[in-house]
């Protein structure tokens, strides 16, 4: 486990050259201090753990990282922030969700304890799931006492024939490592559709491929940060 930081130095802007570089360092210092202090809190001692403190962008540290030959989960927090912050600032979270070809982990910072038993993978039509990926991070859990279900959100009066093939395609093929099942959800108010789907416990996860409707539209985009990650209880992982 590679704990990441990108710190920020406060400097005043006339600061010469050298006591800006010892106000970096004593803000690299610090920043490492505080990593290993949460590592030691958090994380178990059988588990390896290194840490990086780096002034250059964030997005350029994790592009280094990601070219090392590794399978690759990214983990980011997700704090509750004012909702003009929410959609029109942006966040870390979003950025790296956009900007980054691996899998991300969005992990709520209020969330007081986590379990994978109820996994929920979002399919759509347009963007086809990437199976490679999906296997990748179930790679990454224990198949016992875990239930997948694949789902769909449908238009009203939408035609899921072929949907529903495609689901059970997906249920049949990881039916030999998980319990899994489908389902088809489907009304008027997209909003109110996904609230059936997730209910912000802490045994469920959302699952949704990058470039997906719940990703790509801004309305669902804004409710699925908004409601489901910055307010819920509930891990969110995007594929690439």
């Amino acid at each position: 486990m590679l704990l990441v930081h990108h710190p920020f130095v406060a400097a005043p802007a006339l600061t010469d050259n050298k006591s800006r570089q010892q106000i970096a360092q004593h803000s690299y210092e610090e920043a490492i201090h505080k990593l290993r202090a949460l590592a030691k809190e958090l994380i178990p001692p059988t588990v390896t753990v290194s840490f990086l403190v780096s002034e250059s962008h964030l997005q350029t540290a994790l592009n280094k990282l990601l070219a090392e030959p590794f399978d690759h989960l990214i983990f980011t927090g997700i704090k509750r922030t004012g909702l003009l912050r929410q959609i029109f600032l942006g966040s870390v979270a979003i950025d790296v969700i956009e900007n980054t070809e691996s899998i991300i982990v969005a992990m709520p910072k209020e969330i007081a304890a986590f379990s994978h038993e109820r996994i929920f993978v979002a399919l759509t039509e347009k963007y086809p799931l990437d199976i490679s990926e999906l296997n990748r991070f179930l790679n990454f859990i224990d198949s016992n006492n875990t239930l997948i279900t694949f789902f769909y959100l449908a238009q009203p009066n939408e035609t899921t024939t072929g949907v529903k093939k495609q689901l059970a395609d997906l249920s049949n093929l990881f039916a030999d490592r998980f319990n899994t099942n489908t389902a088809i959800y489907e009304g008027n108010n997209p909003f109110e559709d996904i609230k059936n789907v997730i209910n912000n416990k802490e045994e469920e996860m959302l699952v949704a491929q990058k470039g997906s409707r719940l990703l790509s539209d801004q309305l669902f985009r804004r409710f699925l940060i908004n409601e489901l990650v910055y307010k819920g209880q509930t891990p969110l992982i995007i594929l690439p």
